[in-house]
């Protein structure tokens, strides 16, 4: 498993490259801010792209979509419970960043518990309501894409559309802290982190 993190647009979105040591297919996840970076990326390492996957349906996670979808004519997935926000840009907030409104429609809509094959690895698909009600997570051998839902000793905001503190604290319990303590955390936004440090010492969910 080979996994490239690349920061991206102002807000510092952390987009992942997951790609199959094997096969060298690839999912993007969150591809933020302009797609060259993560263009040269792929294109250097002669990986082939498979899907493009969104954590959830904000507009710091999703400006670098378009290209890159009609690039490599990929599938866009996301949660069925934020496929409503990337259609507009109020919804998604993009109208109201510095940079252009963002509107499309995901290709297809994956539901809690899905699995997406990437070559040889097996990606779970996990929904993780609270920052916005299509919050999802992902799951790959012993790593955590966790999106805005789970950040490094914080949570993701609640105060946004479709956002629920009560719904990420569930989610947190219910659906991440369970998992092995060895298990690493990708967030959205910032430093890396383990399932065991955020169990121990993030103040939302200790």
């Amino acid at each position: 498993m080979i996994i490239e993190r690349i920061p991206a647009g102002i807000y510092a979105t952390n987009c992942y490259i997951l790609a199959c040591e094997e096969t060298y297919e690839c999912v993007i996840i969150d591809p933020a801010g302009s797609e060259e970076n993560i263009l040269n990326y792929i294109e250097e390492n002669d990986f082939t792209p498979k899907y493009i996957i969104l954590t959830h349906g904000h507009g710091d996670h999703i400006g670098a979509v378009e290209g890159l979808r009609e690039k490599f004519n990929l599938k866009v997935l996301i949660h069925k419970d934020d496929e409503y926000m990337l259609k507009n840009a109020n919804h998604n907030l993009s109208a109201l960043m510095s940079g252009p409104s963002i509107e499309f429609n995901s290709d297809e809509a994956f539901e809690d518990g899905q699995v997406i094959k990437v070559g040889n690895l097996e990606l779970l698909l996990i929904h993780s309501p609270g920052h916005t009600r299509g919050s999802s997570c992902i799951l790959v051998e012993n790593v955590l894409f966790t999106g805005d839902t789970l950040f490094a000793n914080s949570i993701g905001r609640t105060d946004l559309e479709g956002g629920s503190f009560e719904d990420i604290i569930k989610s947190i319990k219910e659906k991440l802290i369970i998992l092995d303590e060895n298990v690493k955390v990708l967030p959205g936004h910032g430093p890396a982190s383990t399932i065991g440090i955020e169990k121990a010492t993030n103040p939302y969910v200790r």
